[in-house]
């Protein structure tokens, strides 16, 4: 099992963007240090829900902080991005960093980010499956042309490529964010694992990734990939001695940042939207996920491989909104959950 961070750089009311930046690096180098796996980064624009405008370059910064932990986006958007540049970024960081990153990719939302980079609602509503085929392409060939009306260009060549380096090992690992059927479907058939989200539980998770193995099959993937496939569960980890104070912080931080955070979300389009109750909501993902005693948290993440098959966690550790209680989180889950799992 391997068990990382998930880290938003996550803005709470009353705190500025610089400390939220800091507690999110900060965290990353404690996650090193406790342990972890792997730090995953998220990605947005415009919004106090995580003040990281670009998951690559922080990846940058916490690969050269580091020695040894993995860095991957959680995600990159690819519709506000071209592929061929967020290719050769990826590239660039797999290679400098001795095959250290994880390019997680995402579909993201019909927010006004689309408007601000001049990629249009199109590249959101139905541009993503090229934009992720020419991605990979990217990726995995020596040349690469653009041949639909939205990416024209002659052939160039892939530099740096990825492939040369490493003991000419495939480039780095790519992951997609799914939501729904249609984007297992898409990550199936191009034999990539998925990132599940935070908001769905386990018999949800297990459905997908039931669905991802359908769909991978029908598309003629080798069984060997299918098998080994290491998708990502995303959820939230809080450690105390009791459950109810693991609970309570969370409920008495979270939902400050959620409304805040979620509120400033505009749409690209006027398109309304629906807003989950951030109580609620706090109080869904403290009862989905690791929250609570050490051996509760072992046990719950146990539970959740074997019931879904996954065996990769990207846990969500700021949700106190302080730094000194995210690091005593991460230290404790490296020190007091990791040996249960291992």
């Amino acid at each position: 099992m391997h068990v990382g961070s998930f880290v938003l750089a996550a803005q709470f009311p009353g705190q500025g963007q610089g400390e939220a930046l800091h507690r999110a690096a900060r965290s990353a180098e404690v996650a090193e240090e406790a342990g972890l796996d792997t730090v995953w980064l998220a990605e947005h624009h415009f919004v106090p829900y995580g003040t990281c405008p670009s998951a690559v370059t922080l990846a940058a910064y916490l690969l050269g902080r580091t020695s040894r932990i993995r860095v991957g986006t959680a995600v990159s958007v690819l519709p506000t991005v071209h592929p061929v540049a967020l290719g050769e970024q990826a590239a660039l960081l797999h290679m400098t960093s001795g095959g250290r990153f994880s390019l997680g990719v995402g579909r993201g939302g019909p927010w006004v980010d689309l408007e601000v980079f001049g990629m249009g609602l199109e590249a959101y509503e139905q541009g993503f499956p090229e934009s992720l085929d020419l991605l990979m392409r990217w990726l995995r060939e020596p040349s690469v042309a653009g041949t639909s009306e939205r990416f024209p260009f002659r052939e160039v060549p892939v530099v740096p490529r990825p492939s040369e380096a490493l003991g000419g090992a495939p480039g780095p690992e790519v992951v997609v964010a799914c939501t729904s059927p249609a984007s297992v479907r898409l990550a199936a058939e191009r034999g990539l694992a998925m990132l599940l989200g935070m908001h769905i539980g386990d018999e949800e998770k297990a459905e997908m990734v039931a669905l991802w193995c359908r769909h991978a099959r029908a598309a003629g993937r080798p069984t060997e990939e299918i098998r080994s496939a290491a998708h990502v569960s995303a959820g939230v980890c809080q450690i105390a001695d009791r459950r109810t104070d693991a609970v309570e912080t969370l409920v008495k931080a979270m939902p400050g940042w959620l409304k805040q955070g979620l509120d400033a979300h505009v749409t690209v389009d006027g398109r309304p939207r629906s807003m989950r109750d951030p109580v609620a909501y706090t109080e869904l993902l403290c009862g989905l996920h690791p929250v609570g005693t050490p051996r509760l948290c072992a046990d719950r993440l146990a539970a959740t491989s074997e019931r879904t098959g996954i065996s990769r966690f990207a846990l969500l550790v700021e949700g106190s909104g302080d730094l000194a209680a995210t690091e005593d989180n991460v230290r404790r889950l490296g020190a007091e959950v990791l040996p249960h799992l291992r």
